[in-house]
């Protein structure tokens, strides 16, 4: 191959401006920045080259079409491609392998340079860099750079002096002109909230930023690579080739590369602020991008060598932790002062010395000293009581009319939007949060309007402008940064999740206290089944996980539950169960069953080859032991996220389905075993035919095993979901896997399949409660 022109190229792109920006491709550019060179090959022995940047001569002095099809050998001599080789074999993560040490040339030409790999599918990335001080790498070396800075994070005392000392330590040691900690709301929106800069610059301290600046594909790219670095903003884009990759047929997925080419959006918006390079850390808290380390040049070209950036990116790393420690440490501050005011509170609620509400609402501690408000109203038993300024109860029962549910905790602080008819309350209920007990019993906290100012770097509302070329126009981004103040009004202070756990607690206290007999009886039987179903199921990486539960009818109390339990060794145990009977008795059973199978899924042991089976098996022991009235069916399917394998055995629960990216549904294939606490001592089990699941052999059941590629979906239900009295329960899971496989064309989203699948399979006569649990493989470039 001689040319670039044997090769097949790529459509042309579609033009970006701000008005598709969001959803601008910027994983597969096409293209690197010039300060590195970046070569992709096949996983085999010879390491063969399948793709390069076209500035390879200038490194490897090799024109960039003669090297494809080549081993890397070829290119960069036998040791270096040997100590490629072994990385590549050995190394579990190859981004947390680098930089691999290269020396390239022989005689007097000898140039180091450091590899940076990674992988994509079926193949390696190499970016090369040349290496600028002493090499290899060592932790040491990394530490003594970091040294004074870690000792001063470590020792600040508040979040305020601890983003101030990031922001000093991370300039002294990259030479960057400004450095800011950048901090994303609940909405996206940013604000710088500490700054070190050269003094001649103007400040940013304490301006905003639309959520438009870092659109949601390129945060999702900030949670994946934690350093992105822009040495020269004027760079010209050095394509990839040839265009297409050959291995895949499409552009190459640059999501982890280091050289990574910038949005042409990015970059003139940087223009625009008159920066000249920059480079961005990741803060991440539990996983999430909580906001970022924001570094900018202004004078010219600016390369920090990648062992500064190393250095940037531990002080990054240790950052977060001080922060999250930090934020838990005022967390905790403030649940011991709220802890112990409820306890007050309950106490002399249970001494039964004065009617409820008069505990809760007059005197202190009362209900205000649990969460910040302006005003508390609460009506149980028929009385009513407030303390400080709510508003008239009528307004109240038309708030919660418009934005509640019956069981649900209401929060919302912006009621003159979301509710209109409270906007000549504003003056004292701008926000609520609430709970209804039942019927028009329930408690309100309220907080008044708070009138704040916020000040944006430029105008929000005009993040854009029409920019002329040639005969057309387009929108580019803003070139107005100075300090714009926006007057907020018709909004009250946010409820914290900390309130919303408060309400939540209470709740769950008075259901307790309020309502004897059987009134109580019921109420107690579905408050233990709501605190047993998850509030929200973990992110699990690379997959989407949704649930559904419909509870018996006319309120009665049934066993399902579900749960997705998160494992030491980094798998995931999905569960879906039902204990048989109703109310207290099967609530009760239901608690005790799920916590243990809780218990045992974080005990089982890594190297046990059916862990989905070895659960249920104790769960069958306890339940011979301690419960032997107890009857339940149980799944359990313990996923992998890396490899997509998931592991399922069942104790007298439906099979689940399998919902195939590329073909019809199927029923998986697995032996059911006795249900819990019903199994007969003796009773020789029975290999089934495998089609959907490869069996494993395993006393007192078989394991099935099904591998999800990227796009498949698992299914776990109980049988409230396809059971009709008229039917054989086949029948209905038929029913179910038929329905699956059109619901799954016709709703991409996780949540519309799951939809559709609840309203076409579930008999609205059926009076069993009935459970639904989806987990499905991201496909490929799926944020």
């Amino acid at each position: 191959m001689s040319g670039a022109g044997e090769f097949p190229e790529m459509p042309p792109p579609e033009p970006v401006d701000l008005t598709n920006c969001d959803r601008e491709p910027i994983h597969i550019p096409g293209s690197v920045q010039p300060h590195g060179v970046l070569l992709a090959v096949r996983a085999d022995d010879d390491l063969t080259v399948v793709q390069v940047s076209a500035n390879i001569a200038e490194t490897l002095g090799r024109e960039a079409a003669a090297t494809i099809g080549r081993p890397l050998r070829e290119l960069v001599g036998d040791a270096a491609a040997k100590a490629v080789r072994d990385v590549v074999r050995t190394a579990f993560d190859l981004r947390g392998a680098g930089p691999v040490d290269l020396v390239v040339g022989d005689g007097h030409d000898l140039r180091r340079y450091d590899a940076l790999l990674h992988r994509v599918g079926e193949q390696v990335v190499i970016e090369l860099q040349a290496a600028r001080s002493t090499r290899p790498l060592s932790y040491s070396g990394t530490y003594a750079r970091t040294r004074q800075s870690v000792l001063r994070l470590s020792s600040s005392s508040s979040l305020t002096e601890l983003y101030d000392v990031v922001v000093e330590e991370v300039r002294r040691l990259t030479g960057f002109d400004r450095v800011m900690v950048y901090r994303f709301d609940a909405a996206w929106n940013g604000e710088v909230v500490a700054e070190a800069k050269l003094d001649r610059l103007n400040s940013f301290h304490g301006l905003h930023y639309p959520a438009t600046d870092i659109p949601a594909q390129a945060r999702a790219l900030y949670e994946r690579s934690w350093l992105r670095l822009i040495p020269d903003v004027d760079y010209r884009p050095v394509p990839l080739v040839p265009a297409v990759n050959i291995v895949t047929g499409g552009p190459l997925d640059l999501s982890d590369a280091w050289l990574r080419s910038v949005s042409p959006i990015h970059i003139e918006y940087l223009q625009n602020m008159g920066v000249t390079a920059s480079m961005s850390i990741s803060l991440l808290r539990d996983g999430r991008l909580w906001g970022l380390i924001a570094c900018h040049h202004y004078s010219g070209r600016h390369e920090p060598g990648y062992e500064i950036c190393a250095a940037a990116e531990f002080l990054g790393h240790l950052f977060s932790l001080r922060l999250v420690s930090r934020e838990n440490e005022q967390t905790l501050e403030s649940t011991l002062a709220t802890r112990e005011a409820l306890d007050q509170i309950l106490v002399e609620a249970q001494s039964g010395g004065a009617l409820l509400v008069d505990v809760l609402t007059s005197g202190g501690p009362n209900l205000a000293d649990l969460i910040d408000c302006g005003g508390v109203s609460v009506a149980i038993d028929g009385e009513y009581r407030t303390f400080g300024a709510v508003p008239p109860r009528e307004a109240q029962r038309a708030a919660f009319d418009a934005l509640g549910t019956e069981g649900a905790i209401l929060a919302c602080d912006a009621l003159p939007r979301d509710a209109p008819h409270m906007a000549e309350h504003r003056d004292v209920a701008c926000g609520i949060l609430a709970f209804r007990l039942s019927g028009d019993e329930g408690v309100a906290w309220f907080r008044p309007e708070t009138v704040r100012t916020v000040d944006w770097g430029g105008d929000p509302r005009n993040k854009e402008l029409n920019a002329r070329e040639a005969a057309g126009v387009r929108l580019s981004p803003r070139r107005s940064f100075d300090r714009w103040r926006e007057v907020v009004r018709d909004r009250a202070r946010p409820w914290s999740a900390h309130d919303l756990a408060i309400a939540a607690e209470l709740r769950q206290h008075l259901l307790r206290l309020v309502y004897p007999g059987a009134r109580r009886g019921a109420d107690l039987a579905r408050l233990m089944q709501e605190s047993l179903l998850p509030e929200r199921l973990p992110p699990i990486p690379g997959f989407e996980i949704e649930a559904w539960y419909d509870p018996a009818a006319a309120g009665r109390v049934g066993g399902d539950w579900y749960d997705a339990v998160p494992m030491p060794d980094g798998r995931v145990a999905l569960i879906v169960g039902d204990v048989a009977g109703h109310g207290v008795a099967a609530a009760g059973t239901m608690a005790q069953l799920r916590n243990a199978l809780r218990a045992y899924v974080v005990d089982v042991d890594p190297a046990d080859p059916r862990p989905a089976r070895s659960v249920l098996d104790r769960l069958d022991r306890l339940a011979a032991a301690l419960l032997p009235e107890a009857i339940a069916t149980v799944a359990v399917a313990v996923t992998d996220p890396v490899t997509g394998l998931a592991q399922i055995a069942s104790s007298g629960h439906p099979p689940p389905v399998l919902l195939s990216a590329v073909g019809e549904p199927v029923v998986v294939e697995v032996e059911i075993a006795p249900p819990v606490g019903a199994a007969i001592p003796g009773l020789a089990a029975t290999r089934p035919p495998a089609t959907a699941g490869e069996a494993v052999d395993a006393p007192g059941g078989w394991t099935a095993r099904v591998r999800l590629a990227p796009g498949d979906a698992l299914a776990l239900f109980s049988d409230g979901l396809t059971e009709r009295r008229t039917e054989a329960p086949d029948v209905g899971i038929e029913r179910l896997r038929a329905q699956a496989d059109g619901a799954a064309a016709a709703h991409p989203d996780l949540r519309g399949l799951g939809d559709s699948l609840f309203r076409t399979c579930r008999d609205p006569d059926n009076d069993d409660d009935a459970t639904l649990l989806l987990l499905r493989r991201r496909p490929p470039h799926q944020p």
